[in-house]
């Protein structure tokens, strides 16, 4: 037993003896490795300095000049439907037929009744003759010649009252032709052949109008004031400066309007005043509820820095760009964006006119103050590079 307890000690001891000596071994100190960072390659191009107009862009939807519901003036069942759905219709057009026959049979009566008042009115009036000549040699009484003097002049205004139901009758039966009221393209057709129409409350159709259209926006406060200011100097937007719009598919502005309406309170729950953009339609490409994109420029040209829109970074909601800075490296600067001039993005703030944005080569730079090597390019032949179409791979 004391053999075997010595054993143990001894291999004890040598466990404790080995520990020791591995962490000494471990604990040696190595030198420092430096770790060296690899200089980015990239494209770099001085900012464009010019003087541009300054524009702010704003979301709105396309609305008709004229909306109009079209409703009978009389009741009656549809006889006929005289125009195919979505057709263009020109004012004055026929569109739908109630039945005729009950009207007609009205102003039948009426002109009949008419004749008959003529006819009564004619009599009367010789009754007021002869009256008048009797009562020159005293054969009839004065009271005689005052009756038949009241009724000749009863007689004429029962005639007017008979024209005016004529007229009247004539009105109902025109009405049974429900016309276009102005130029402009039809919706479906809200009730068919043989129901009934109530007059003044069936809506048997819409027409709106598509030339010219209205572009309603609203304005934020910020652009308001500052146009306003603008305005104030003679260098705003006024209604004869043309506005651009674009829908939601087209590149660039391609239609240009006015601006002929701006509202007279601003909505303080939103922050925004509306305003209303007029735009000829001449092809009917806009069609009323699209939306729409509205850019606004100032009359009188500013000078603004210009970028092209590849060295545009997002970090969140916060845009930024490289630059080439101090012992070549690069640095970051937040910039607020505005419109685009010519394939450039304006930059409102952030930049000044001595900076060199890098613009290529972007995806080398892994943090704010990286080694660059930067080439030298200009903004002007990015954007025509961009401008080329692409090759054609398969034929």
């Amino acid at each position: 037993m004391q053999a075997f307890m010595k054993q143990t000690s001894t291999r004890a001891l040598l466990l404790a003896t080995m520990c020791v000596s591995s962490a000494a071994v471990g604990c040696k100190q190595t030198p420092n490795a430096t770790a060296t960072v690899p200089v980015a390659s990239v494209e770099a191009a001085p900012v464009i300095t010019r003087p541009v107009r300054v524009s702010d862009e704003f979301n709105g939807r396309v609305w008709a000049t004229d909306y109009v519901d079209i409703r009978p003036r009389v009741t009656g069942y549809v006889d006929r439907i005289a125009f195919h759905e979505g057709q263009m219709v020109r004012k004055g057009d026929l569109l739908f037929v109630i039945d005729p026959r009950p009207y007609k049979d009205a102003a039948d009566s009426a002109r009949a009744e008419l004749d008959r008042q003529h006819a009564a009115a004619d009599f009367a009036k010789i009754q007021s003759d002869r009256a008048a000549r009797l009562k020159l040699s005293d054969a009839v009484s004065q009271e005689e010649q005052q009756n038949r003097s009241s009724d000749l002049l009863q007689s004429g205004a029962r005639v007017k009252a008979a024209e005016a139901a004529v007229a009247s009758a004539e009105l109902n039966l025109s009405y049974t032709e429900v016309r276009s009221p102005i130029n402009g393209r039809t919706s479906r057709t809200q009730l068919t052949l043989g129901n009934l129409a109530q007059a003044d409350q069936t809506v048997l159709t819409t027409i709106v109008s598509v030339d010219p259209v209205w572009v309603y926006f609203d304005c934020d406060e910020q652009s308001y004031l500052r146009f306003q200011q603008s305005a104030r100097h003679g260098n705003g937007v006024g209604s004869d400066n043309p506005v651009r719009v674009a829908l939601a598919n087209e590149e660039g502005f391609p239609h240009i309007g006015h601006l002929d309406f701006v509202d007279n309170a601003l909505n303080p729950s939103t922050g925004t005043i509306r305003a209303r953009v007029v735009l000829q339609n001449p092809n009917h490409t806009l069609t009323p509820g699209l939306f729409a994109r509205v850019q606004l420029q100032s009359a009188e040209p500013k000078q603004a820095i210009l970028i092209d829109d590849k060295a545009v970074l997002t970090d969140q909601d916060r845009k930024y760009v490289y630059v080439v800075g101090s012992d070549d490296k690069a640095q970051r600067k937040d910039i607020i964006l505005g419109g685009s001039v010519d394939g450039l993005r304006v930059v409102k703030s952030g930049l000044s006119a001595a900076d060199k944005v890098i613009v290529g080569g972007l995806q080398q730079i892994y943090f704010p103050g990286a080694p660059i090597k930067a080439k030298t390019v200009t903004m002007e032949s990015l954007v025509a590079q961009s401008d080329k179409p692409a090759a054609a791979g398969i034929k």
